[in-house]
């Protein structure tokens, strides 16, 4: 027990001390959670480009007076994705909604959901993210309300 404690501080300091297993119960979660119904290419029209798991959306969604929001790709890529991201900068977004920059994600990404996760839950799934094969692949920019979308989406509307 003392030995996990003592890791997982690690880990959300950003030092890695991962093992096979934490990776493992990551890439479980992240099926199960479908981080891939969103963030990869093709899945929101129904033909996912399983080559690029996780690389990011082709397919935005609109909110209303918020403007339109591209899945990002979560592959550890340096320039497109997650790879300037520690660990606990992973974890904070998943279960807090706050990027590294401080900016809130996109009020669709249900992370108030995702902050029901355990600490080594959430800790595995970044991990799991981080272990990833790099891929370059940029999503279109959040698009402003009234601005002409670079992309797709769909528009979600309240009753």
């Amino acid at each position: 027990m003392r030995t996990s404690v003592i890791a997982l501080a690690l880990m959300l300091v950003g030092v890695p001390t991962s093992s096979h297993a934490d990776v493992k119960r990551g890439g479980y979660l992240a099926t199960i959670m479908d981080c891939g119904g969103c963030h990869t290419p093709g899945s929101m029209l129904g033909k996912p480009d399983m080559s690029r798991v996780v690389a990011g959306g082709d397919v935005g969604f609109q909110i209303p007076d918020a403007g339109i929001f591209f899945p990002p790709n979560l592959t550890p890529d340096d320039e497109t994705g997650l790879g300037r991201w520690s660990t606990a900068e992973i974890v904070r977004a998943i279960t807090k909604g706050v990027r590294p920059d401080g900016r809130m994600l996109a009020p669709i990404m249900p992370w108030h959901s995702y902050s029901r996760l355990t600490p080594q839950d959430a800790m595995s799934l970044a991990l799991y993210l981080k272990s990833l094969k790099p891929i370059s692949n940029k999503v279109p920019a959040i698009t402003g309300p009234g601005e002409k979308p670079a992309g797709l989406y769909m528009t979600v509307i309240s009753p």
